[in-house]
């Protein structure tokens, strides 16, 4: 039970009105109070029969005391001592105060003994402790309470009265219009205003004391005489006798604050019907997206050109940038707009809000999961999609170019194997074809790696799902074939020769030095020609510069390669000298070999053409690689700035969210002002995105200057807004549900210090475990099951974790005297009366139109159910308003 204490905040007066002991009591006011309160007594003690004539002497033995507190409370005390000793005095004494601080009434310094004694001031002081007690304590007016609620009762009801200006319970009074324009407010009839006048203040004084006591049934209390005498009248007499007024109008003000309070629930009732259309409206939109677009995103489907490819990647940006923001923003407000409906739903102690099925809160999380999932997938395969088809070009070029290479070099070579030449042939010939034979199987072992080479990349083609393959794979076997049939002709043709060898024993052995050294050297500069005009891909400039180095370091070995051509072409003008000079009968060119000194001049030329060309292509790549490096450098300097900002800002929400800085309108600016600089900073986001598109136009997959990529900054900020939307609705409902219950900032600074204590994990949510010790440690002692029914409050959904937000909404409905299901329907029984049902014609003359026919609309099922025709009793009325289950 709570116990009254005067120092507290609703304190019945000012500090230096308390009663004080230690001083006398100003003779005129002792006059007046003895007055006052005895008349106050009186009024009480008549119900019981009896009266008293002198307020310290009729007290003194406890008796009346005792049926005072009886009358008064409705409670019966302890049987009194009959005795007519001074101790039997005491007992009784002590029993009736005993029973006052029951009731939560400090009663310093007043002790039985000076009851019994006949002491004025503390007989006095305890009269006027009781009337604080039992006439003024229970007096509220727009949440305040005892002095400051009577006093602004007082100043409501003659607001409108001219020369009429209270302001406290003592001057206020003493022209005597205050107490006339109270009883004009509530029964115009008793006096006639118009006639009075201010300086008439005991015709005044007498008019009202008179009306009040003849028709009001109020005791007259004072005397004109006394306050018109009394340069400041006694406060405490005069408060008496107007909480009397009070007491005697208050039931005129139930019914009208009956009716505004059904208005209100009426009022709330349709707002939040409102609310959930909306809700559900938009989240079928929401939904119907997210259904329309993830088939978009999980189409796999793939094009065989890289433009095409590049088109599907341009279209994924546009989805980025023009059509999925407004739908993050479309998420956040419905999410805001639930949470704002579920609070003013539990200000209304209605039940929570269940969308349909399927468009929960979390249903549309998970949706949204899965279209950001379906996203990133999305992504992934677009850009390994075109890396797959880059290399596929590459590969396909490189396949053909040596394909090319090969299939010049076979051109002829299965009519070359299947000659018959060797048949007519002299002894010197033969020797000449079987070493050009030699030669020419030297050559055929050096195309083996270009054949594999071949073979390899129609293979890869293959694995890579080439869109050509079937023509690279009919190529490849051709080459494949061929060289199997090279293979066997070359074999049968050695055969051949070496079963005519044993009839040759000549060979010009110059010739063959020349074919043997000839045919690699041959074979070298078709490789190097090949290389020099092989494609390269590279992503990095170490890349590149591991080219340039390669082919420097090819360049160096050209010397040498010089050197190796002129001895061969030196082994040539040797054979033409000997065969000037000894008249050498050579039928045709030399015998062991097809390659003539002008095709080696030729290709030799040819290499030293490739080699500038090939100079030029890779500082043509090189200088390609430094513009990639500073797009990487520049998108790196900004993702790193912005990331960690994005981070910061969270962890700042964040604790401004837990902490206890301030008012919650601080909170709220302070919160306003960080959604302010963050909806500032969005060009610093766009501008990275524009960086980020430079970087995938121009191919680039990796970035070593920073571990942030684009979906990491997009994900980010996506969050950073969510949350600081979230933040400022969490601080909005708080204040609204402060508003609301009448919560004050010390309370809202003692419910957030508890939380943030219990919130062990620092999420900004209490887990069931913690929220048991939060309640234990504020004093409740519950078994499972209240426990179970308090988790069904504060956590509806049953995701296991309590918010800030649903704990103050409890503990406000712990603290707070707010419009609840008992004031409501305390309202019904007000305006039904002892007939306990209301009709619908009484709701027309009650309630404003709108509100009347709701209300009638809403109770339209339940008319006459349990009533008379055209009428609703209690419980059908509650049923109407709140439900089966609420009331």
């Amino acid at each position: 039970m709570d116990h009254y204490d005067p120092q507290q905040t609703n304190d019945y007066m000012q500090p230096e009105e308390d009663w004080d002991r230690d001083l006398l009591l100003d003779p005129a006011w002792e006059k007046q109070q003895r007055k006052t309160f005895t008349a106050w007594c009186n009024s009480h003690l008549r119900k019981a029969g009896t009266q008293i004539e002198n307020i310290e002497e009729d007290f003194r033995d406890g008796l009346k005391l005792m049926l005072l507190l009886e009358v008064i409370s409705g409670e019966r005390l302890a049987k009194p001592e009959r005795g007519k000793m001074r101790v039997h005095k005491i007992s009784n004494v002590n029993k009736a105060l005993d029973f006052i601080a029951s009731k939560g009434v400090k009663l310093v310094s007043i002790g039985a003994e000076e009851i019994v004694d006949g002491n004025v001031k503390m007989t006095l002081g305890m009269i006027w402790t009781i009337i604080l007690r039992f006439a003024i304590q229970d007096i509220s007016v727009e949440e305040t309470s005892a002095k400051e609620g009577l006093l602004l009762w007082c100043q409501r009801k003659t607001a409108p009265y001219k020369n009429v200006n209270i302001q406290n319970f003592h001057i206020s009074w003493k022209d005597g219009l205050g107490f006339c324009a109270l009883i004009h407010r509530h029964r115009p009839e008793l006096i006639d205003y118009g006639k009075l006048r201010k300086d008439d203040p005991l015709t005044n004084l007498n008019t009202a004391f008179d009306v009040a006591e003849k028709y009001l049934d109020i005791p007259k209390m004072l005397d004109a005489e006394d306050i018109i005498g009394t340069l400041r009248p006694d406060e405490k007499a005069i408060m008496t006798y107007v909480s009397c007024y009070y007491h005697a109008f208050s039931g005129a003000q139930k019914a009208e604050t009956a009716a505004n309070r059904i208005c209100k629930v009426l009022a709330v009732n349709q707002e939040n019907e409102q609310l959930m259309e909306d809700y559900e409206k938009l989240a079928s939109d929401l939904l119907e997206w997210i259904r329309r677009t993830i088939p978009w995103l999980e189409n796999r489907a793939p094009e065989n050109t890289m433009q095409a490819m590049q088109q599907k990647l341009e279209d994924f940006r546009d989805y980025r940038r023009l059509h999925k923001p407004p739908k993050v923003q479309e998420k956040c407000q419905l999410e805001i707009n639930f949470n704002t409906l579920q609070t003013k739903l539990r200000l209304s102690n209605r039940p929570a809000f269940m969308p349909s099925e399927g468009k929960m809160v979390s249903d549309i999380n998970n949706a949204w999961g899965g279209l950001e999932q379906a996203e990133k997938g999305y992504e992934e395969w677009l850009l390994n999609e075109i890396r797959r088809l880059e290399r596929l070009d590459h590969l396909a070029e490189k396949f053909r170019q040596k394909a090319s290479i090969h299939e010049s070099w076979t051109d002829g070579k299965e009519a070359m194997l299947q000659q018959k030449d060797y048949e007519t042939a002299t002894l010197s010939e033969i020797k000449a074809l079987l070493k050009k034979h030699e030669a020419f199987e030297s050559d055929l072992a050096a195309h083996q790696d270009r054949v594999e080479q071949i073979a390899a990349i129609a293979q890869e083609l293959n694995e890579l799902d080439y869109y050509d393959s079937p023509s690279v794979n009919a190529r490849c076997q051709k080459i494949c074939d061929q060289w199997d049939n090279l293979g066997a002709l070359t074999q049968k043709r050695r055969e051949a020769l070496e079963r005519t060898e044993k009839l040759l024993e000549t060979i010009d052995q110059l010739y063959l030095e020349y074919a043997k050294r000839a045919a690699p050297f041959n074979n070298w500069m078709e490789g190097a020609m090949e290389d020099l005009q092989d494609t390269f891909i590279v992503h990095t400039i170490e890349e590149i510069q591991g080219l340039t180095t390669a082919h420097e370091q090819f360049k160096a070995t050209l010397p040498d390669a010089d050197k190796e051509r002129q001895a061969i072409l030196g082994i040539h003008n040797e054979v033409s000298k000997i065969v000037q000079t000894y008249h050498v009968n050579m039928a045709g060119t030399n015998p062991y070999t097809t390659i003539t000194p002008h095709e080696i001049n030729g290709k030799w030329e040819h290499v030293r053409q490739l080699v500038p060309r090939r100079d030029q292509a890779l500082m043509e790549e090189h200088a390609r690689q430094q513009q990639n490096e500073r797009l990487r450098k520049q998108f790196g300097a900004q993702a790193n700035v912005i990331g960690p900002w994005i981070q910061t800002k969270m962890e700042e929400i964040g604790r401004i969210s837990i902490e206890m800085h301030g008012t919650l309108e601080d909170q709220l600016n302070h919160l306003r002002q960080y959604e302010k600089s963050i909806v500032n900073y969005k060009p610093k986001i766009d501008q990275l995105e524009g960086d980020h598109q430079l970087i995938q136009e121009a191919l680039i997959f990796d970035n070593k200057h920073t571990n942030y990529t684009m979906e990491h900054i997009r994900v980010g900020w996506e969050q950073l807004l969510t949350t600081i939307a979230r933040t400022i609705n969490e601080v909005e409902n708080q204040i609204l549900t402060r508003d609301a219950k009448g919560i004050s900032q010390e309370q809202m600074n003692e419910f957030r210090a508890s939380f943030n204590h219990f919130d062990r994990k620092k999420t900004g949510m209490m887990d069931c475990e913690d929220f048991r010790a939060c309640l234990i440690s504020m004093g409740y002692n519950m078994g499972e099951a209240e426990f179970a029914r308090i988790m069904s409050i504060v956590d509806p959904n049953r995701l296991g974790v309590v918010t800030f937000q649903a704990f103050i909404d409890f503990m406000s409905r712990e603290t707070a005297d707010t419009d609840t299901a008992d004031q409501v329907m305390a309202s019904f029984k007000i305006l039904a009366g002892d007939k306990n049902y209301i009709t619908v014609d009484e709701l027309r003359r009650e309630l404003p139109p709108d509100q009347a026919e709701y209300c009638i609309a809403r109770m339209a099922p339940y008319n006459g159910r349990d009533a008379v025709p055209g009428a609703l009793d209690y419980m059908s009325f509650s049923t109407a308003l709140y439900g089966e289950s609420d009331l």
